[in-house]
């Protein structure tokens, strides 16, 4: 966290510790978007920094049962032959953790799976974080095994598709979406991995 991150932390408690009513946790969570998100209503695995009731300044553990849908992702992840690690970081770039996430071309829940894939894969509620986590899991391992176990590759075709990884002969694709993608899944994954050892 910058300087200015843990300055505006301490005004912010000091400013709390003025307060004479009780008052709940407060979260600060930093998503790596150059932005601090501040919210009561987020659970301490959520946050970067909570304040307490009290004014004191936690840091909650990171580890991978401390993430969210942790059950979920890991019997996702052993089903599929995957590093429960990588799916979380999917999770992360791709949803932020929001089960109900949709985006502007329709890719749904936590995975963002599209319609057409979610279909294909047999999932009947898209918002389900079971049969999301389970069907995105399945394709992203479909995808390891189509890319000979390429990391880099599968995850630029979950994100552009197969088809466009191959047609850009087995690399990843010239799109500014995907060439920061990659890298943002990649980093995410080697800091959730370090953060269970």
């Amino acid at each position: 966290m910058s300087k200015l991150g843990l300055i505006f932390i301490l005004s912010f408690w000091a400013w709390l510790s003025l307060m004479p009513e009780p008052r709940a946790d407060i979260c600060l969570r930093d998503n790596d978007d150059d932005a601090l998100h501040i919210s009561n209503i987020e659970t301490s695995h959520d946050c970067s920094w909570r304040l307490s009731e009290a004014g004191t300044i936690l840091r909650p553990e990171k580890t991978s049962t401390a993430l969210p849908f942790h059950d979920v992702i890991s019997n996702a992840a052993h089903a599929n032959q995957l590093d429960p690690a990588l799916l979380h970081a999917v999770i992360k770039a791709e949803s932020g953790y929001q089960p109900r996430a949709v985006s502007p071309r329709g890719a749904t829940g936590l995975m963002q799976l599209m319609p057409a894939t979610a279909r294909q894969l047999g999932v009947s509620n898209m918002y389900d974080p079971e049969q999301n986590v389970m069907a995105g899991a399945r394709y992203l391992s479909q995808l390891q095994r189509e890319f000979n176990g390429d990391i880099r590759l599968a995850l630029a075709a979950y994100n552009a598709g197969p088809a466009t990884v191959k047609r850009h002969g087995n690399a990843i694709p010239p799109f500014a979406e995907t060439q920061a993608y990659v890298p943002r899944v990649l980093q995410a994954y080697q800091r959730i991995s370090s953060n269970s050892n």
